[in-house]
């Protein structure tokens, strides 16, 4: 017996069911789901940031389509300190480190303060891949009071917030300080103050700006002893206790996390049931991107993809699909992956429209699923076309200045991409765009890795030889089918082959042609890569 395909047959629909199916064992209203992903401000955001929103917004939309009523809070943690200065930004910052980030001035002048900026920064990223969200800044949450009531239950309860870190982590230092960090009124730093004492009849705290040690540095204090109001917003919770008061307050029942910080959430999922008395939100964990040298996509060391660098070579759906394809596992990931995930969203679309068949039910309703919610659930009517991200690039590279558009357009309605006299619509000239962008920026094309056997190698070897003395299209099309058969390969294959190298998919323009039109020699050195 088959297994029954739930909603748009994804992960994100076995999560909402699975969320639906978990409040009401737990007897809460389902009048309003909500999700949550938090949002830094501390430094320039980069893709996986993006994650974080792209993959609750799913589950998000996975309720909406069952008929629940749901939204994303999008948290932003506009209160926390800098740490460091990222990669890339002004040395000017150093003597802001440890101040709350919408304390510091916008470097770039644009802005109200430095958190501002960079939060925005995500936030237009988002409205661009059409993620809807509730902003909450936690600045004006803590000013406005409205975690007032779990802050106080966390520090009239600091003793078992204390254990609870030291049985998860081995983290002594919340058995001796309250898990509250002030601001300083003296030097307005906000991590190196400790808080030692809770006045609860007055609500405030007492602390001392000591200094603390913050990534491997020592960041001095001022010495300035004081108190701060809890609910005027003079200081905030630490991060091992403001996740579950804002689950709580905030009423969360759902919300990824990334391999980083699951220390921290194993800590406030006990702190938020054993301490609030609130059942923390259903959680999926992710693992993180990495570049291509296998380190952390991170601002603070400067190998930073942000969202506003994929969007000149590619669209949004395209980096929805990279959030949205696969939930687990950790992936490399650098520019040049760009053109596969275009190419991907295409093969997609091509299952979608029907124009790929795929036999099994499930898989079938999986992809076109994903497809979907790479749309935030509303789809194109019709399908796009579907030049080869590769191919555009070399029409790009090829085209004579001030005729850009002309060439390119005349070249893909003679590989028949485009009816005769057809101009390109909306979709193909932002296609073109992401190409243009790609050879201003990006000289050299990367040629899609492909597994080849023997006989391939042998018969791609023999080719090169051709191409070096053949110029006429017809008879580099008929020296592909000759090869091929010569080395008992199918001629079929071998194009698709050939294809996959040259352009990133099985299928494109007449090969002849085609070789021609985007240079024998870019041919022959793409060809003699995959034979290395």
């Amino acid at each position: 017996m088959s297994e029954k395909i739930i909603g748009h047959g994804t992960w994100y629909d076995k999560m909402a069911a699975e969320i639906v199916e978990r409040e009401r064992k737990l007897g809460r209203s389902l009048d309003l789901i909500r999700t949550e992903m938090g949002l830094g401000a501390s430094g320039l955001p980069h893709v996986g940031n993006l994650g974080d929103a792209a993959r609750s917004y799913a589950v998000t939309l996975a309720l909406i389509a069952r008929g629940f009523n749901s939204e994303l809070i999008a948290f932003c943690d506009d209160k926390d300190g800098l740490r460091s200065v990222p990669a890339g930004l002004p040395k000017s910052l150093e003597k802001y480190l440890s101040f709350p980030v919408t304390d510091i001035p916008d470097p770039f002048g644009c802005h109200e303060s430095y958190g501002e900026h960079m939060s925005l920064l995500l936030l237009g990223a988002l409205d661009k891949c059409g993620i809807e969200y509730r902003y909450v800044s936690g600045n004006e949450v803590y000013r406005k009071g409205l975690l007032n009531e779990e802050i106080r239950t966390l520090l009239l309860h600091t003793n078992t917030v204390g254990e609870i870190v030291k049985e998860e982590v081995g983290q002594e230092r919340y058995t001796e300080v309250l898990p509250y960090f002030p601001v300083c009124k003296n030097c307005g730093r906000i991590y190196t103050t400790k808080a030692t004492e809770f006045l609860p009849e007055e609500n405030k705290v007492l602390y001392a700006c000591e200094g603390m040690e913050i990534k491997g540095r020592w960041m001095e204090g001022c010495g300035y002893k004081g108190e701060a109001d809890i609910t005027k917003g003079e200081g905030k919770l630490s991060w091992k206790s403001e996740f579950a008061a804002r689950w709580k307050a905030l009423d969360i029942r759902f919300e990824a996390y990334g391999k980083d910080i699951e220390d921290s959430v194993r800590i406030n999922d006990r702190i938020c049931r054993e301490i609030l008395g609130y059942e923390p939100p259903m959680h999926a964990r992710y693992e993180m991107f990495l570049d291509k040298s296998g380190r952390k996509i991170s601002s603070s060391i400067g190998n930073v993809l942000t969202p506003q660098v994929w969007f000149q070579y590619g669209s949004p759906q395209s980096l929805l699909l990279l959030m949205l394809k696969r939930f687990v596992g950790t992936r490399t990931l650098d520019v040049t992956d760009i053109p596969f995930y275009m190419n991907e969203l295409d093969g997609l679309e091509d299952v979608y429209f029907g124009k790929k068949t795929v036999k099994d039910k499930k898989e079938l309703a999986k992809l076109r699923g994903l497809y979907e919610y790479c749309w935030a659930l509303k789809p194109p009517e019709k399908p796009s076309v579907h030049a080869p991200y590769n191919l555009l690039t070399f029409l790009a590279k090829m085209a004579p200045k001030h005729h850009e558009r002309k060439f390119v357009t005349e070249k893909l309605q003679g590989y028949g991409y485009l009816r005769k006299g057809q101009e390109l619509d909306e979709d193909l000239r932002e296609r073109v765009g992401y190409a243009f962008n790609w050879v201003r920026d990006f000289e050299e094309i990367k040629e899609t890795a492909v597994s080849l056997t023997v006989k391939e190698k042998e018969a791609i070897k023999e080719l090169i030889e051709v191409l070096k003395v053949e110029d006429e299209p017809e008879k580099i099309q008929n020296a592909v089918f000759n090869t091929a058969k010569k080395h008992n390969l199918k001629p079929a294959r071998f194009f698709k082959t050939l294809y996959a190298v040259l352009i990133g998919v099985p299928q494109g323009p007449r090969m002849g042609p085609y070789i021609l039109a985007m240079g024998k020699q870019n041919v022959i050195n793409a060809l003699q890569k995959t034979l290395k």
